[in-house]
C-alpha cells in the first residue's frame, strides 16, 4: 500500500507564511505610481484588502485575487482553505462576493494530477457556501503546488470598510482565534491533523461582515499573513493612530502555545515580529513567545474590527498616535 501524499511536502513555505515578506516588498512597491482615476476609491495607498472602483447604479466593484502553497496534506481541505481565504479580502472591506475562477499551478511532472479535482472541488464547494459560482479559471505548470481565487464583489461605496478610516478611542475586535500558522507548521514537521485549525480557515467571514456593517463600523481587515500585529501596524499607520493590544484578551487555539513552546513556528512569523518590533511598546510580563503568537502568520484568518461585534472578543483599543505609529501590548 503506498504512503499519501503529503502536499506539504512539496511547498517550502505553507499558507500565507509563503508570502514575500512585508518589509521587502513595501520596499519593491514603494516607488510604484498609484492610479488616481477618478472612480478608484481604494487602491494601492494604504495597502488594504482589494481594490474598489465606483460603478454605475451607486454601487462599488471590489476586485481581489488571493493563492499559496498548500497548508495542509488534504488536497481538498487546502482547497476549501484557499477559496475561504480569497473570498475574505472582499468580507473584510464590507463587500458580497458575486463571482471567481480558479488560479492554478502544479507541478505536473512530480505529483498526480489528479490531486488537482479535489483541490477544485474544495474550492468550489466553499464558493457554493458564500453563494456564488467559480466560472473557470487560469492553470500553469509550476515548480510547487499553488492554489487561489480571483474575486469580484459589489458594495455600497459609502459603506466600505477601509484600512484607513480608523480613530482613537475605538474598541479592537478580533473573530478568529490565532494559532493556525504555528499549527500549520507543525503539521507539515509531522504529520499531525489539527481539525479546529481547518474548521477555523475554512470559516467564512461572512456573518462577521455583516455584523460589522450593522453595527456601523468604518474600519477593518483581515488577519493573514502578516499576523495580527503585521495587519494591526498597517490598519493603524494608514490611520494615522496607535493601538493598545491585551495579549491575554486575544483568542488563541487549543495546542497552539505548546507548539510553540516546542519550537514549531513557521519563519514567516519570526519575520513579521522582526518586521513590526521596531513600533512595538511591550509590557512587563509579556513574553517573547507571546509576541511570536500575536504574529504568527494566519491563513485565512478572522476579520480586525474596530468595533465591538457580537461573538467577537474585544482584545484593546485604538489610542493617540502622538506622533508615530505605535502597539502597546501589555
Amino acid at each position: 500500500m503506498s504512503e499519501p501524499i503529503r502536499l506539504t511536502q512539496y511547498a517550502a513555505g505553507g499558507g500565507c507564511a509563503c508570502k514575500i515578506p512585508a518589509a521587502q516588498l513595501e520596499t519593491l512597491v514603494a516607488g510604484l505610481s498609484a492610479s488616481r482615476h477618478a472612480d478608484l476609491l481604494v487602491g494601492l495607498e494604504s495597502g488594504d484588502d482589494a481594490a474598489a472602483v465606483r460603478i454605475a447604479g451607486g454601487q462599488a466593484i471590489i476586485s481581489t485575487a488571493d493563492f499559496f502553497t498548500p497548508v495542509v496534506d488534504s488536497a481538498y481541505d487546502w482547497g476549501r482553505i484557499a477559496a475561504a481565504n480569497a473570498l475574505s479580502d472582499v468580507y473584510a472591506m464590507g463587500g458580497t462576493p458575486i463571482v471567481a475562477i480558479n488560479l492554478l499551478g502544479w507541478p505536473v511532472d512530480h505529483l498526480d494530477p489528479q490531486l488537482i479535482t479535489e483541490v477544485l472541488r474544495g474550492g468550489a464547494e466553499v464558493a457554493a457556501s458564500a453563494g456564488i459560482a467559480i466560472a473557470g479559471g487560469h492553470s500553469i505548470t509550476a515548480p510547487e503546488p499553488i492554489y487561489g481565487l480571483a474575486v469580484t464583489g459589489i458594495a455600497d461605496p459609502d459603506r466600505l470598510l477601509r484600512n484607513d478610516t480608523g480613530v482613537a478611542g475605538l474598541p479592537i475586535s478580533l473573530t478568529k482565534p490565532l494559532g493556525v500558522g504555528i499549527l500549520g507548521n507543525r503539521h507539515k514537521v509531522t504529520g499531525e491533523v489539527f481539525p479546529d485549525a481547518i474548521a477555523s480557515m475554512v470559516a467564512l467571514n461572512d456573518q462577521a461582515s455583516v455584523a460589522a456593517l450593522a453595527a456601523g463600523v468604518r474600519t477593518a481587515t483581515d488577519v493573514t499573513g502578516f499576523g495580527l500585529l503585521g495587519h494591526l501596524f498597517k490598519l493603524c499607520r494608514a490611520s494615522g493612530i496607535a493601538a493598545y493590544i491585551d495579549h491575554g484578551a486575544v483568542p488563541v487555539l487549543d495546542g497552539a502555545r505548546e507548539s510553540l513552546a516546542a519550537g514549531y513556528v513557521p519563519g514567516g512569523s519570526r519575520r513579521n515580529l522582526d518586521w513590526v518590533r521596531p513600533s512595538l511598546d511591550v509590557r512587563p510580563g509579556v513574553s517573547e513567545d507571546e509576541l511570536l503568537l500575536l504574529a504568527d502568520a494566519q491563513t485565512s484568518g478572522g476579520l480586525l474590527v474596530l468595533g465591538e461585534i457580537p461573538g467577537a472578543p474585544v482584545i484593546g483599543e485604538t489610542v493617540a498616535a502622538h506622533g508615530s505609529t505605535r502597539i502597546i501590548i501589555g
